[in-house]
């Protein structure tokens, strides 16, 4: 039986959101993990003021292809733009193009969606249903085509605090709620979606979730996978540790909290944080890959039948490897002392807690009043305020993520489980997903070192000077608080009798404990 890299070479792959976060990770693993393989056709959306071709340029740049630039200098020439739009009908591909892939495309690695979760729906619906629907025409029509591979998502289906390899009943026939939105103007839409989405939390998981179902009304004429990811952070081994390119989920919770911006956030500390890095879900992607067409393949022309189910994997931390809000709330803050951002607003000092009044008290008291004290100080030296903006966007971010932060889920990984038994040893170490393995403090660690030099671009040659910063705004600090006592001291307790009382009451009793406490010292020596 052919190994991974054997069954890519020579083969045809279509990827759709390579230029996306995931999508990027996909492409690199494949040309530098199956250099045989022969072409990656991707389809990607011109941009304004940029072209197809400057996009993907732009895109073979990035550090993240180092690796592969090492290994094959050339390697750019695999990779086949393909101009599409996946919100126009036959996502915007020409007929020579569709021609072209439909005679040559063997795998279809299916990333594309807005992961964006207050996006309106009759937008998600479009990147995330729609798109998915007419994917899935045009793989039909493809004739080599051995595998589809459809990324969704592990909260998918957050409504079941027990979730199984298994695509669930959607939520509305995805067929009816298409045609019924046709008609409705923007409004309409928006003033139905909370009835609409339910017990879920936004339109992703809605969207993603009506995905699976138009997937699996196909799996009779295609062979097919579903992959489900939790939350997906930085690369834990591969090309690097650490890689991460965007503010999306926890990567902006971190830099906000390295910078001492956030203070406070609501989340269960006890509650599991399912956090599974990039490279985990693009090598269990692979090997889906691989397992999908070989492996049906072998079934078909064994029963001489076609597969019935599509195959679900979910890809999950806390059910092999657990680790909990309150541990990663530790470690970020270790490691942004250790290896600071520059030009921190405050020393970064964030807590969580899952009572909400506590939250919003943190709120007042460390992000907004701070905040409007800046923005005056910016208006007086004739600048523009911008702090109350940048915490109003904060908090709307975490209120975001505050449902998946503050409860558990339970996911089976039975299939995971036995695809990683289908592989070589030798396939096992090149496409490892085996998260049993993963070291969590140090991941974290190179997480938060990750997004100082990916996403904000810092050097690790200035961490002196960043921590020479922190050293200064601590003394600004015990500065201001030692300020703040004697202004309540000259206010407060210098005015008043009972206040003085107390005050020399309460000096008393420490002093008589000191006391106490030096001579049982001294006894006891």
């Amino acid at each position: 039986m052919a190994s991974i890299p054997e069954f890519y070479a020579g083969k045809n792959v279509l990827i759709t959101g390579a230029t996306g976060f995931m999508g990027k990770v996909l492409l690199e693993k494949l040309l530098r993990s199956c250099p045989e393989v022969k072409a990656l056709y991707i389809l990607v959306r011109p941009k304004a003021g940029q072209s197809m071709q400057q996009r993907v340029s732009d895109m073979m740049t990035c550090k993240l292809f180092d690796r592969v630039r090492e290994d094959n200098p050339d390697f750019h020439q695999k990779i086949i733009p393909i101009s599409s739009e996946l919100t126009l009908p036959g996502l915007a591909i020409s007929p020579e193009d569709v021609e072209r892939l439909t005679a040559c495309i063997n795998v279809i690695f299916h990333c594309a969606a807005t992961i964006r979760f207050d996006e309106p729906l009759k937008h998600a619906l479009q990147l995330n249903v729609i798109a998915t629907q007419q994917l899935l025409g045009l793989a039909q029509q493809m004739h080599h085509l051995e595998a589809f591979i459809h990324i969704s998502t592990a909260y998918a289906n957050c409504n079941r605090k027990h979730i199984d390899e298994v695509i669930y009943p959607p939520p509305v026939e995805p067929k009816k709620l298409i045609e019924s939105l046709e008609w409705m103007d923007d409004g309409m839409v928006r003033d139905i979606t909370p009835r609409l989405i339910g017990d879920r939390p936004n339109t992703y998981t809605y969207t993603k979730a009506l995905a699976e179902c138009v997937v699996q009304q196909e799996q009779d004429k295609l062979n097919i996978a579903i992959i489900r990811p939790s939350i997906v952070g930085a690369s834990w081994q591969e090309p690097f540790p650490g890689w991460i390119d965007n503010f999306n989920g926890p990567s902006g919770v971190f830099i906000a909290a390295g910078k001492g911006i956030l203070r406070t956030m609501r989340a269960n500390n006890d509650a599991v944080a399912d956090l599974i890095p990039v490279d985990v879900v693009i090598n269990l992607t692979l090997a889906a890959g691989w397992y999908t067409a070989v492996h049906r393949r072998k079934t078909d022309r064994e029963q001489n039948i076609r597969p019935k189910t599509a195959m679900v994997y979910n890809c999950t931390t806390g059910g092999t490897n657990p680790f909990h809000w309150g541990e990663i709330e530790h470690h970020v803050m270790s490691s942004f002392k250790r290896n600071p951002l520059e030009q921190a607003f405050r020393r970064p000092n964030a807590n969580i807690t899952s009572n909400y009044l506590i939250n919003q008290y943190w709120i007042l008291v460390s992000h907004k009043f701070p905040a409007l004290i800046y923005d005056l100080f910016l208006r007086f030296t004739g600048q523009k305020p911008q702090m109350m903006r940048i915490f109003n966007r904060l908090h709307k971010a975490i209120g975001l993520l505050e449902y998946f932060s503050s409860q558990d889920w339970e996911w089976n990984s039975d299939n995971l489980s036995m695809l990683m038994s289908q592989l070589t040893p030798e396939d096992k170490k090149t496409f490892n997903f085996d998260v049993r393995q993963l070291n969590w403090p140090e991941y974290i660690e190179n997480y938060c070192i990750g997004t100082k030099k990916y996403v904000l671009n810092e050097d690790m040659s200035d961490i002196p000077a960043a921590r020479q910063h922190l050293r200064k705004l601590r003394n600004i600090r015990y500065t201001f608080n030692t300020v703040l006592v004697v202004f309540i001291w000259r206010v407060f307790i210098a005015r008043s009798q009972m206040a003085r009382n107390i005050w020399y009451f309460v000096v008393s009793l420490c002093f008589k404990f000191l006391s106490y406490f030096r001579a049982s010292s001294t006894l006891t020596n």
